[in-house]
């Protein structure tokens, strides 16, 4: 393999991430608003339809390992990537709450399959990369394992710009359902992503399909990291599905929160290079410490102050930070653990993930329709960035 197409696989995976992260829960951000408005939720109920994504992400997540061992990762982060953009596409057709919750499930399931295949697929290309960098004679540089795994998570960033742009478009305001000719865009551009995604991917080999290799995980000493990991959960959802309807209610305008949720985006693209070094040279908790303390000062920032410098700062500093903390704990899976448990390990950290994202928007939501709103509860999820930070270190 050379070093060009190292790069490109990584960039074809990363449109795996988009379509996962960055169109199926992170454009519920921009879309919020308009349905609790046209559907008259209070804000537990709009949290709780991304506690059903996150639950969907669960389940999915339990149920990769044999979807993994059975049909190989490729196979499971395109189906993935299928039955997401369908799943997008229906949210364009219904109003109820249950079939809008149950279609939050089923994205949350379709994704979690595209994400843990191609943090897998990910992880492997960046062992193939430190080869290609050995055995490079011509004095070229392929992509460092760092930067690998930094492309496929900062792939969410493109998501998130996409939908930055492509949700204010196809809203429909004034109308009645006015938000769902939105859902069945962002359903077609993630058809037309998982497409780029197969064609830029090799087929899997003949064992990625073959029952994995007994290996043990040693999750007493990953236990501090996993903490750290849940709290990330918890803490970071909170502000991915409610900033923009903070920033509504602090009376920025649309084409200001559009600006806003596009520098969020760029921030999360610009992470693969921002933090490559750091994940290739730590083999511990020390970045997910690091990165869980800088979220916790981007979530607090719009809390404390509505000046302008405040808010774009937050998010600009939230992008370049949150999809890392996820890239940090595949990088402490690689650096620490055999190949052969390298499946068990980013599933475990993936479950423990959507288990802190379940309960995180449902407990920002109640705490926003009590007193203090919704800058009551960003303030606690910055509290649990800091816990996360803190419980890492150990």
């Amino acid at each position: 393999m050379t070093a060009g197409a190292v790069l490109r696989q990584a960039l074809a995976l990363a449109l795996g991430a988009a379509v996962a992260l960055g169109l199926a829960r992170f454009s519920y951000a921009l879309l919020l608003g308009p349905m609790r408005a046209d559907l008259g939720w209070t804000y537990f109920t709009a949290g709780a339809m991304n506690t059903g994504n996150a639950a969907g992400y669960l389940l999915g997540a339990l149920l990769m390992p044999r979807g993994l061992a059975r049909f190989g990762p490729r196979v499971c982060a395109l189906a993935g990537g299928l039955a997401t953009a369908a799943l997008l596409a229906l949210h364009g057709l219904v109003t109820s709450d249950a079939a809008l919750m149950a279609l939050r499930l089923g994205a949350g399931a379709a994704s979690a399959a595209t994400f843990v295949a191609g943090g897998l697929l990910a992880a492997r290309l960046g062992s193939q990369a430190v080869m290609v960098q050995a055995a490079a004679a011509d004095g070229r540089t392929a992509p460092s394992a760092g930067l690998v795994l930094g492309l496929y998570y900062g792939g969410t960033g493109l998501g998130i710009v996409v939908s930055a742009f492509l949700v204010p478009a196809f809203l429909a305001g004034g109308a009645a359902h006015g938000w769902q000719p939105a859902w069945q865009a962002l359903g077609a551009v993630a058809l037309l992503m998982t497409a780029l995604m197969a064609l830029g991917t090799p087929p899997d080999g003949p064992a990625a399909a073959a029952p994995p290799q007994a290996a043990v995980v040693p999750w007493r000493r990953l236990f501090w990291a996993l903490a750290g990991y849940c709290c990330f959960g918890l803490g970071y959802i909170g502000y991915m599905t409610f900033i923009v309807s903070l920033l509504r209610e602090q009376r920025l305008g649309e084409g200001a929160i559009t600006g806003f949720y596009v520098l969020l985006g760029l921030g999360v693209v610009a992470s693969s290079w921002l933090w490559a070094g750091l994940l290739q040279r730590w083999r511990g908790g020390q970045p997910l410490a690091l990165l869980n303390g800088l979220l916790a000062v981007a979530t607090v920032l719009p809390v404390l102050s509505r000046h302008p410098l405040a808010v774009y700062g937050s998010g600009l500093l939230f992008g370049a930070v949150f999809l890392s903390v996820v890239a940090s704990t595949t990088a402490l899976v690689r650096h620490n653990l055999p190949p052969a448990a390298w499946p068990r390990g980013i599933t475990g950290f993936t479950i423990v993930f959507a288990a802190g994202q379940i309960a995180g928007p449902s407990l920002v939501g109640l705490i926003a329709d009590g007193p203090g709103g919704l800058a009551r509860g960003l303030g606690l999820s910055a509290v649990l960035l800091a816990l996360g930070a803190l419980l890492a270190v150990g």
